[in-house]
Formats: C-alpha cells, sequence, structure tokens
C-alpha cells in the first residue's frame, strides 16, 4: 500500500520520464521496444489528471491533519481535469478544510461546487447539505439552513452522530419558530440516535433541562 501511495505521489515525473526513455529508445533503435515506455508513461500521465492525487489525503483525514490534506489538493493544478465524481469530493473536501478555518463564504462556494457535480453517494450528499445547513446557520440564514437540513435529512445521512446532529439543529429552528411539537419530535429522533460525540451529547443534555417544559 506504502509503495503504491509513493506512486502516485511521483506518477507525474515517472510518466514524463518514462516517456522521455521512450523517445530515446525509439531514437536510438525503433518503435517496438520503445512502445511499452510510452504505454505505462501514458497511463500515468492519464491517471495523474483524471483521478488525481485524493488517495493520498485518507491517511491525513484519518490523523486529523489538514494541514497535510490541504498540500495534496492544492497541488491537483488542473481540478476540471479530473473525473467527475472526484471532482465533486475535491470540491467537498476543500470546503470541509475552509470550514474548519471558519472561512464560511469559500466554504459554501466549495460545498455548492461539489454538490452541483453529484456525489457518488447519496449518504456523502446528505452530509454536504448538512454542512450547507450549518453554514447557512452561521451566517444568519435560517430559511436557507432550515432547506439544506432538511434535505439531508430526506438524501440520509452516513452515521449515527451526523443524523443525530441534523435533528439537533431543527429542533433549535423549531424552538425560534415557536413550533413546540415539531421541536419535541426533532428533538426525540436526535436522542435514538444515541450519539457518542461529546458535544452533540452536551447539546441535548442542555436541551432537555427545559424542552419538557413547553407547551404542545
Amino acid at each position: 500500500m506504502k509503495a503504491y501511495n509513493v506512486l502516485i505521489k511521483y506518477r507525474l515525473p515517472i510518466s514524463i520520464l518514462l516517456i522521455l526513455a521512450g523517445v530515446y529508445v525509439n531514437y536510438a533503435g525503433s518503435f517496438w521496444p520503445a512502445f511499452p515506455l510510452y504505454l505505462v508513461g501514458a497511463i500515468l500521465l492519464f491517471s495523474h489528471f483524471f483521478f488525481g492525487p485524493l488517495r493520498l489525503i485518507q491517511e491525513y483525514m484519518e490523523t486529523g491533519d489538514l494541514d497535510g490534506a490541504e498540500k495534496v489538493l492544492n497541488s491537483i493544478r488542473f481540478p476540471n481535469l479530473l473525473y467527475k465524481p472526484i471532482r465533486s469530493v475535491y470540491y467537498t473536501l476543500k470546503g470541509n478544510i475552509a470550514m474548519s478555518k471558519q472561512d464560511f463564504d469559500s466554504a459554501e462556494t466549495m460545498m455548492k461546487k461539489g454538490l452541483d457535480l453529484g456525489m457518488p453517494m447519496k449518504e456523502a450528499e446528505g452530509a454536504s447539505l448538512l454542512q450547507m445547513g450549518m453554514l447557512a446557520m452561521q451566517k444568519g440564514n435560517t430559511r436557507q439552513g432550515e432547506s439544506y437540513i432538511r434535505q439531508a435529512i430526506r438524501k440520509g445521512l452516513p452515521d449515527k452522530e451526523n443524523e443525530a446532529a441534523a435533528y439537533l439543529q431543527m429542533c433549535s429552528i423549531m424552538m425560534n419558530k415557536r413550533e413546540f411539537r415539531a421541536a419535541k419530535d426533532f428533538f426525540r429522533k436526535a436522542k435514538a440516535c444515541k450519539p457518542t460525540t461529546p458535544q452533540i451529547v452536551s447539546q441535548i443534555k442542555e436541551i432537555e433541562k427545559y424542552i419538557s417544559r413547553m407547551p404542545g
């Protein structure tokens, strides 16, 4: 696996060296001995621009090294050449990193690009819609935020933690709109997810203090 990651990392210079070696062999001898060098070089060159180095990001994301992940993303000079589903992931990851830096305008722009291209899985689309909803809420656009979060719930979310976060956000929106029955329903759904993320657990405990006293 590490060898494959090294290949991905240095795929472009390797492809150029192979093609140049092919040119030399072709010049010094004939075409057919050079053909394998041309072929492998062309495949590596094509895959560099078509698939990109996104596989290298996985390790950085798993360890929470966002700077490392950003360096890999910034190494992609021509994102429009990426295969469409991979390009969608590229923009979504750019949006996630921008959000971690609280650059909400850039995050929204990147995530919209990813959604417009279409996500490879419905759950991934749901997660992106949830993040868009959270961004809209951060910017004070409650109406747009509610729309995105409802879409996220309909599309489906990748795990119970994301589901709980979506339901809690909807609970908060309904409370602000004084739609207490709906708020209680979303709160019950959030609790039923049995989340373990400390922040979400803390939010549930905080809301639980006064939600039972609400009418409806």
